[in-house]
Order: C-alpha cells, then sequence, then structure tokens
C-alpha cells in the first residue's frame, strides 16, 4: 500500500448502498472545493488553476452520476450532484467576470455538503 493511504480508516467510509457510495464521493468533491478561495486568486495562474479545479470536479461528478444511474435512490445522488455543479458554475462565472472586468473578487463559495 502506498504510504500515503496507510492512515485512511476504510471500514468508516465503506458505504451500505450504491447510493450511499455516490453521495460519499460527491462529499469528498464538496469538500476539496470548499478549500477553492475564489477571493484569493491574484494572478492568471490563480486563475487558471482554480477553472483547472472546477472543470475537473465538474468531470468527476458526472462520472459519477453515470456510474449510479440505475441505483436506487438515484434521486438524492441527482440532486446532490445538481447543487455542485450549480455552485460551480456560481464559481466560474465569478471567476470570468473578474478576469473580464478586472475587480477584486468579493466572495468564497460553500461547497460543504448535506446528506
Amino acid at each position: 500500500m502506498f504510504s500515503a493511504f496507510s492512515s485512511i480508516d476504510y471500514r468508516s467510509i465503506q458505504a451500505s448502498t450504491p447510493a450511499e457510495t455516490a453521495v460519499k464521493r460527491l462529499n469528498g468533491i464538496g469538500e476539496v472545493l470548499s478549500g477553492l478561495d475564489i477571493s484569493a486568486i491574484h494572478t492568471q495562474d490563480d486563475m487558471t488553476r482554480a477553472l483547472w479545479t472546477l472543470d475537473t470536479a465538474d468531470k468527476c461528478i458526472r462520472m459519477i452520476l453515470t456510474e449510479f444511474r440505475t441505483a436506487p435512490a438515484k434521486e438524492q445522488v441527482v440532486r446532490e450532484a445538481k447543487r455542485l455543479v450549480d455552485l460551480i458554475e456560481l464559481a466560474r462565472d465569478e471567476i470570468s467576470n473578474y478576469r473580464d472586468s478586472g475587480r477584486v473578487l468579493s466572495s468564497t463559495y460553500a461547497f460543504g455538503v448535506s446528506v
């Protein structure tokens, strides 16, 4: 096992249903995105990195939806995925507006995930 993952308690993150697995994965994406501070973008590299992060998260969410499209309780997964995608779009729009107008970004987005 790769040493970086040796401290992970895999039993505590196991899900009992496919929908729960999908929601846990979406929660993980939300946790990663919650660390994205749009107001801290000051350079073109910062902007590129933020947009790359948002695009990658969006692709991961779509992969999760594809993988779990036939799972029972799919509505919960779709609802959570849509919420995250909507927040990603808002963040992407603000970054684009920042780039176009040169104004200072004023907010961060709360990507926390609720089940």
